[in-house]
């Protein structure tokens, strides 16, 4: 039987092969990990769904796969490898026609072929008729060709791909796009191709600054009383087994700020054209790793206290750092915090992380001369860089909002701090 590659969340179709853990005659247990997959800046073990000996091996690290697509057949346990593919051969059409080869170069450079007699279910015909999809331009990856519901969607997918190729006779500007320069022309150069992950980020951070009219508002905040609080409370937490950093009483300050303006914790519904509030509080927290920035997701802030919040921002961060972040883990923010404080930098501007509608930017701390109560003293001053999307948000709603949030983090209260 056929091992395929399973839904992996929701939004999730696709992903590329990291590492293949298994080879043709290996003995498979069910839920024995079998592949790596990136996806989504995440990289995740996919199990077995079934039991035997791997019969045939049909992807290779650096395969794009969707849902749907064979990853390895296998044989009852004991089975030779021949003997196992021997049955499924004469029964299955050409290598070239599976939609598992539909992903390589060669199958993306061509049009769908038609496939004489398609078979499939009523309510996969019916779908097809709704979506105007030809059933005998798709491939089933079911016995006997069946169609089913991931053969439609590679079939879409394909389609999807072959449309965004440049097409011969496109303008010369078009095609300049992707021309390739020869830099060592003017000197010495060397080269490191663009990983998965950075590609993924390049591709997300064009779509959001194109789809979003961005605006920052900037503001400095007095963290010196916030400081303060952390040092006098670092000792009880580091005997709780973690470290009290800034990041959660900012946290906590942000949900407070949140909740005074619910449309920075919404989400635009471009289709339905209405603004989505929403009631739960789940903030990214974005991490620096040397294979790019990640974003997990802290859920529920406001019902965590700064401990438990504590524990969970150092075992996210460090999942992050070691690409075990889940897909899941990376999905369904509100809002998101890009901290350099760490690094060094002042004032900002980050992107939207689409489809939330604002982010924070927080640049490094330093003492400065600041005139309070008619004398000048010295205070840790935060620069703080609010992005919002200027097709929900206001420029007066961000001032308003920035304005709070500075009041929340200068009189931040210190009996969430205590354990």
């Amino acid at each position: 039987m056929d091992v395929k590659l399973p839904k992996l969340g929701e939004g999730a179709d696709s992903g590329v092969v990291v590492t293949v853990f298994v080879k043709e005659g290996d003995t498979i247990t069910k839920d024995q990990p079998i592949i790596e997959l990136e996806n989504e800046k995440a990289v995740a073990s996919i199990p077995a769904t079934a039991a035997g000996v791997v019969a045939k091996v049909f992807v290779k690290p650096g395969d794009k796969l969707s849902v749907g697509q064979r990853i390895l057949s296998v044989g009852e346990s004991g089975q030779p490898a021949a003997a196992a593919t021997a049955a499924p051969a004469q029964a299955a059409e050409p290598k070239a026609e599976t939609p598992a080869e539909e992903g390589s170069a060669e199958a993306e450079e061509e049009a769908p072929r038609p496939v004489a007699a398609p078979v499939a279910a009523p309510s996969i015909r019916k779908l097809a008729r709704e979506l105007g999809i030809d059933l005998g331009r798709v491939r089933g990856s079911e016995p006997g060709g069946r169609i089913v519901m991931g053969d439609i969607r590679v079939y879409i997918q394909r389609l999807q791909r072959l449309s965004e190729k440049p097409k011969p006779g496109e303008p010369a500007a078009a095609k300049a796009l992707a021309e390739q320069i020869d830099f060592s022309k003017w000197g010495a150069v060397s080269k490191k191709p663009l990983t998965q992950l950075r590609q993924v980020i390049a591709r997300r951070m064009l779509e959001n600054w194109n789809a979003i009219p961005h605006v920052t508002q900037f503001d400095d905040a007095d963290f010196t009383r916030l400081n303060e609080l952390r040092k006098k409370h670092a000792t009880a937490y580091e005997q709780k087994g973690t470290r009290l950093t800034l990041t959660p009483l900012m946290l906590k300050a942000l949900v407070e700020t949140l909740k005074k303006h619910p449309i920075f914790n919404s989400s635009l519904d471009e289709a339905a054209q209405e603004i989505v509030l929403k009631e739960y509080f789940h903030i990214g927290i974005a991490v620096d790793t040397e294979q790019g920035l990640i974003v997990p997701v802290i859920r529920d802030v406001d019902k965590k206290s700064v401990l438990d919040l504590s524990k969970e921002l150092e075992h996210l961060a460090q999942k992050a750092r070691d690409r075990k972040v889940t897909v899941e883990e990376l999905k369904g923010g509100t809002f998101t915090i890009s901290n350099q404080g760490a690094i060094g930098g002042a004032h900002f501007t980050p992107i939207v992380n689409k489809p939330e509608v604002a982010i924070l930017g927080l640049g490094r701390g330093m003492m400065k001369p600041v005139a309070r109560d008619g004398k000048v003293e010295l205070r840790m001053m935060t620069p703080l860089g609010l992005s919002y999307d200027h097709r929900v948000i206001d420029g007066g709603a961000a001032a308003r909002f920035i304005v709070d949030l500075v009041t929340a983090l200068q009189e931040f209260n210190e009996e969430l701090a205590k354990i």
